[in-house]
């Protein structure tokens, strides 16, 4: 059973290499000299994220845990372009975070059921049709393909619930989502019943519904670590409302009052956000309380002098279900929606290793640059942003790019081509 939910995976994804560009020249009976026809490659696949609610966990992840889309088809004859590559989709389940794994930073928050492109495929290489001028009138070049973006993540999944139930184990949470929705939890006298998280939808009146979590049940401890509830409490970062379930028939010898405190304190442990989270307290198993009400009216003075709604009822007789309910979507209609996550990543600043060699050919008036850690710079710039232009080029001038040029004879007003990237060479 515990297998059966997975709310973290780390995987890698891997966009496509765009297809290189075709060297060709026009072959035609009757015509002398048609002049340079190569293709240009097509665009590499990206890598995306898309909402699927029909999923409830991350196991498709567990086993599989690299991601490749396809790579771009190289350019051909007569000015044929290379095919793009194909996008790869992945499906996750609406709530799903994903983060870069090396800095934890969010990328996206998958709760909107927008679409998010995670890697982005390489652009094609240019086809040598380019590269003809009145004085170059044969290129015999064309340009590779540039490699696709890469990224360690971890997608987290928090689930999208207007009401999370919270309580130790056993104090009735199961059987109370049972009762008040259509969702049907495992329920059993013993504790840690519940290993995920369920959901169900509450119908209150025509056209009025929330939707309730379980969480399962929480122990003294879990913000460190401790129990099942470590790993389920990130599930009630999203809730709106909770409902405080605690047992007060005494039937395991607990105080419901030591209950309710240690749980509060384990979520202002885990997160001082949640310790302001609005709550109704739900004195449960009310029905087999007796005579003796010492505990439960102990828990209620205790409970309302700290400003908390306190309700008795007993989920498993039906008794004071209804008016729980009602009271939880009234106070969700002054409450705002399901918290969503700001995206805070921020892509690191390329780190270049100049020092593997590059190649400068010269070819009339076209200077062609290449080399690895040049290819892969070209790739990661934002050649739209000034700042981003201003770093490229210095980084050239530090790996004595344009001074090798100067020596082999640039002249001013050449066309420098690295890539997809071409510009007049300034003095």
């Amino acid at each position: 059973m515990a297998s059966s939910f997975v709310d973290k995976a780390r995987i890698s994804v891997h966009a496509g290499k765009g297809g290189d560009g075709a060297v060709s020249f026009h072959r035609e009976k009757y015509v002398a000299a048609g002049g340079p026809d190569g293709g240009d490659g097509g665009r590499g696949g990206s890598v995306i994220f898309v909402v699927d609610d029909h999923m409830s966990t991350l196991m498709d992840f567990r086993y599989k845990r690299k991601y490749v889309a396809g790579n771009g088809n190289n350019g051909g004859a007569k000015r044929c372009y290379g095919r793009d590559g194909e996008n790869l989709y992945i499906k996750v389940p609406r709530g799903t975070i994903v983060r870069d794994t090396e800095t934890g930073a969010i990328m996206h928050d998958m709760s909107t059921g927008e679409n998010f492109t995670v890697a982005k495929g390489g652009r094609g290489g240019w086809g040598n049709m380019h590269f003809a001028t009145p004085t170059r009138q044969v290129p015999r070049f064309a340009k590779p393909g540039l490699p696709g973006e890469s990224h360690d993540i971890t997608l987290e999944l928090k689930l999208l619930a207007d009401v999370g139930l919270v309580g130790f184990p056993n104090v009735g949470k199961s059987t109370l989502l049972s009762v008040v929705s259509r969702a049907h939890p495992k329920i059993a006298n013993y504790h840690f019943t519940t290993l995920f998280p369920n959901l169900g939808v509450v119908y209150v009146d025509e056209g009025v519904s929330f939707v309730m979590a379980d969480i399962p049940g929480i122990i003294e401890g879990a913000s460190e670590g401790a129990g099942l509830g470590h790993d389920f409490l990130r599930h009630i970062d999203r809730c709106r409302l909770l409902v405080h379930l605690v047992d007060v028939s005494g039937s395991e010898g607990r105080d419901p009052v030591e209950d309710f405190d240690a749980i509060n304190a384990e979520l202002a442990e885990y997160s001082p956000g949640l310790a302001s989270r609005p709550q109704l307290v739900a004195a449960n198993k009310c029905d087999i309380l007796g005579d003796d009400r010492e505990n439960i009216e102990r828990l209620r003075a205790h409970v309302e002098e700290l400003g908390y709604q306190f309700f008795e009822m007993s989920a498993a007789a039906h008794m004071g279900t209804k008016e729980l309910v009602k009271a939880c979507s009234g106070l969700l209609d002054t409450l705002p929606p399901v918290a969503s996550y700001e995206a805070d990543y921020v892509p690191p600043e390329p780190v270049v290793d100049t020092s593997e060699d590059i190649t400068i050919e010269h070819f009339d008036d076209m200077w062609i640059v290449e080399g690895p850690w040049l290819q892969r710079l070209v790739a990661r710039i934002n050649f739209e942003d000034y700042e981003s232009r201003m770093y490229f080029d210095r980084i050239l001038r530090e790996a004595g790019v344009y001074e090798r040029m100067e020596q082999m004879g640039v002249k001013d007003g050449d066309t420098v081509s690295m890539y997809d990237l071409m510009f007049e060479y300034k003095d």
